[in-house]
C-alpha cells in the first residue's frame, strides 16, 4: 500500500465519523483560533499606535511637565504629630520633584536660547476638546479639538498645507483670531470646495476665527482622528482658551537622527537653569522621543501577547489528549477492519501510516478553521481602527507547524497501538 493510498483512506474514515471528526475540529481551532485573534487584533493595534504616534519624526522629541500624584494618609490619636510632619516632608519632595506646569514664558525662553545647529523648536499648547465648529450654513459633530502652535508647529507634527498659508510671527505674537482648519472640518463645512474656506469666518465654540489655511489629511487612527482639528496661535489658545494651571510642550527637531541624544542632552542642560533648578534637585520635566510612548505602549501589548501564547498551548494540549482518545476508540471500533487489511497484506507500516494520517488531518482541519476564523474576527479590530487588513503570516505558519506536531503527537500511541494488532486476534475480536 503506497502512501497516497493510505491518505485516501485516512480520510475516508475521516468522512465516515463527521460528528467525532467535527467536535475534535472544533477543539483543535479553538486553541489556535485564540492565539491567530489575539495576534491580529494586537498586530492591528500596533499599527494603529504607530501611525498615531508618527507626528513626529524619529529625529525630534519634546519637552513635557513632569506631574506626580501624592496621595496623603490620614493619621489618627497619639500618630497625628508625625503624619503631619510626614506630609509636609512628602509635600516637599513633590514640590521638589514636579515644580510648576511649564509656563509660556519659561518655553519662549527655551526656544530663544536653544541653539542646536540646524534645529527647529516649536512651543504648543492644547485647547479645548470634543467642541462645535460651525458657519452660518453649517456646522461640525462635537469631535474637533483645538490645538495653539507657531510658526513651526505644522512641520514638527507632520502637517502639509493643501490651501492658504502657514502662521506669520506676527500672528503668533499678537494671538489674533485667525486659523487652520483640519481637512474633515473643512470638508463638513465647506462640502463642494475647501478651498472655499479661505478667508471665510468660522465660529470655533461660538468664537469667530478667520481661516487662513486649509490642513492636508495625513491619516487617522482611532487614538487620535488628526483631521478633525483647529490650529490657531499658542498665544490665541493662551488668551482665550487656557486656564490657570496649563502647561506649554516644547517640540525640538533636528537635522541628523544621530544627534539626537545630543540635542536631548543640551536641552536638558539649558531647560534647568530657566526652571529654576539646583545642581542636586531632580529633573521636574521629562523628555519624550516622538516613538518612546509608543514603544510603551507596544511593550504592554507584548505582555498581552505572551498571555495569549499560553492560554492557546493549554487549550492545544487538552485538544491533544482528547485527539489520542479520539483515536484509540477509533482503533477499538476498527480492530476487526485492522485484522482483514494486515489478513490482505497490509504491514505494520501500512496501519501505522493510516492512522498518524488521519490524526494530523484531523489536527490540519482544525488549524485551517481556527487561522480563518481568527483572521477575520481579528480584523474587526483592524476595521475599527482605520487600519489595514492584517494577517499574521509567521503566527499563521507557526499554528500550522503547532497544530501538525499535535496531529502526529496525539496519533503515534493509537498508530503504533493498531499496527501491533495480531491479524488473527483482531480478526475474532467482538
Amino acid at each position: 500500500m503506497t502512501y497516497k493510498d493510505s491518505l485516501a483512506l485516512s480520510w475516508k474514515n475521516i468522512k465516515g465519523n463527521k460528528l467525532r471528526t467535527s467536535i475534535t475540529v472544533i477543539i483543535i481551532a479553538l486553541g489556535i483560533f485564540a492565539l491567530i485573534l489575539i495576534i491580529t487584533a494586537i498586530q492591528a493595534a500596533s499599527n494603529s499606535l504607530v501611525n498615531s504616534f508618527s507626528t513626529m519624526g524619529s529625529n525630534a522629541f519634546s519637552i513635557r511637565y513632569k506631574e506626580k500624584s501624592f496621595n496623603f494618609g490620614r493619621g489618627g490619636g497619639g500618630r497625628r504629630n508625625n503624619t503631619v510632619k510626614s506630609n509636609k516632608k512628602m509635600l516637599k519632595e513633590k514640590n521638589a520633584s514636579t515644580g510648576l506646569p511649564i509656563s509660556y514664558e519659561e518655553a519662549k525662553m527655551f526656544k530663544e536660547r536653544f541653539s542646536f545647529p540646524d534645529a527647529k523648536v516649536s512651543v504648543a499648547l492644547r485647547g479645548p476638546a470634543a467642541i462645535v465648529v460651525n458657519t452660518g450654513f453649517a456646522k461640525t459633530n462635537p469631535e474637533v479639538n483645538v490645538f495653539g502652535g507657531d510658526e513651526n508647529y505644522l512641520e514638527l507634527n507632520g502637517y502639509n498645507i493643501d490651501y492658504g498659508r502657514n502662521f506669520s510671527k506676527t500672528e503668533v505674537e499678537s494671538g489674533i483670531n485667525v486659523c487652520m482648519v483640519g481637512s474633515a472640518v473643512a470638508q463638513k463645512l465647506f462640502p463642494v470646495n475647501k478651498a472655499t474656506a479661505i478667508d471665510a469666518v468660522v465660529n470655533v465654540d461660538h468664537i469667530p476665527y478667520r481661516v487662513i489655511g486649509v490642513l492636508a489629511d495625513k491619516g487617522s487612527s482611532a487614538f487620535f482622528n488628526t483631521s478633525k482639528i483647529i490650529v490657531t496661535s499658542v498665544n490665541n489658545v493662551r488668551r482665550v482658551f487656557a486656564s490657570t494651571g496649563n502647561s506649554f510642550v516644547i517640540a525640538v527637531q533636528v537635522a541628523d537622527l544621530k544627534m539626537i541624544d545630543v540635542a536631548t542632552g543640551e536641552a536638558t542642560g539649558i531647560f534647568r537653569p530657566i526652571r529654576k533648578l539646583e545642581t542636586k534637585e531632580a529633573d521636574n520635566f521629562y523628555i519624550d522621543k516622538s516613538d518612546s510612548i509608543a514603544e510603551s505602549l507596544l511593550k504592554n501589548l507584548g505582555f498581552l501577547e505572551k498571555g495569549t501564547i499560553g492560554i492557546a498551548f493549554i487549550t492545544l494540549i487538552g485538544a491533544a489528549i482528547g485527539l489520542m482518545n479520539i483515536m484509540l476508540v477509533a482503533v477499538n471500533e476498527r480492530t476487526k477492519e485492522i485484522g482483514l487489511a494486515k489478513a490482505l497484506g497490509c504491514t505494520r507500516k501500512d496501519v501505522r501510516s493510516q492512522f498518524l494520517f488521519e490524526s494530523i488531518l484531523i489536527s490540519l482541519m482544525g488549524a485551517v478553521a481556527g487561522i480563518i476564523a481568527g483572521i477575520l474576527l481579528g480584523n474587526v479590530v483592524a476595521v475599527l481602527l482605520h487600519t489595514g487588513f492584517v494577517i499574521p503570516w509567521g503566527w499563521v505558519i507557526l499554528g500550522v507547524l503547532v497544530c501538525f506536531i499535535v496531529g502526529l503527537a496525539a496519533g503515534l500511541y493509537p498508530a503504533y497501538k493498531a499496527a501491533k494488532l495480531d491479524p488473527i486476534v483482531a480478526l475474532r475480536y467482538e
